[in-house]
């Protein structure tokens, strides 16, 4: 078995090098964010609890690359992780007809867990189209080739304003060993003047008898840097 040490060295080395050329040229950002709950495809991360996240991205022309981190609660094992650190890289871009898409990967790590081996790694695909109405739709694909896990999601957004939006998801995470389910989600985010995003949202899944994927309403507020 790939020890977690060396996955992760592998993804940073992929991004390095992919970025290592065109270092100067490109762009740097990153972001804060607090949320009451950290709700990744319906289910909460955190055990119901507030989170901090946050992250950084480069990006040069149509490639970008990053990292993203979370504070995590999966239970009160003491091999639980508390912490969830995300790299991935990839390319972006639009054709001439307006459609977006967006190859690349995503590593999950948790570099605190020493008994269990939490770590895996998506491939994904995505494409998007916004009209000039503000309607925005879009669809993604992501694949655990490790778990041959497969989780498909599909989105549909309108601008109302510049600073605010409303937005609804639907996903479904296929999983080789079963337990599949389904989740949903509708929420609206708007842009304070001090550049502080508030986002409320509606979260829910199928899943039965689990407190972590029950309906639940999250607040979460972003601020780019």
């Amino acid at each position: 078995m790939v020890s977690k040490v060396t996955r992760a060295g592998v993804a940073l080395a992929v991004l390095a090098t992919a970025a290592g050329g065109a270092y100067a040229e490109g762009e740097w950002s990153g972001n804060v964010a607090l949320t009451t709950d950290y709700v990744w495809r319906g289910v909460s991360q955190s055990n119901e609890d507030f989170a901090i996240q946050g992250g950084f991205d480069y990006s040069n022309g149509m490639f970008y690359a990053g990292t993203w981190a979370s504070n995590v609660d999966f239970g009160d094992e003491p091999e639980d992780a508390n912490l969830e650190l995300d790299l991935y890289g990839g390319l972006a871009g639009e054709t001439e007809s307006g459609i977006s898409w967006d190859v690349g990967f995503i590593y999950y790590a948790y570099p605190d867990t020493e008994e269990a081996d939490y770590d895996f790694v998506e491939l994904q695909g995505a494409l998007g189209y916004t009209f000039t109405s503000g309607v925005s739709v879009g669809g993604a694909v992501y694949w655990d080739p490790d778990n041959e896990n497969v989780y498909v999601e599909g989105s549909a957004g309108y601008s109302f304003t510049d600073n605010f939006s409303m937005d609804a998801t639907l996903g479904n995470y296929s999983f080789d060993a079963g337990g599949d389910y389904t989740n949903w989600s509708l929420g609206g985010t708007y842009s304070l003047p001090i550049g502080i995003d508030v986002d409320l949202r509606y979260w829910d899944t199928d899943i039965d008898g689990t407190d972590i994927a029950d309906e639940r309403i999250v607040l979460t507020l972003a601020k780019s840097l």
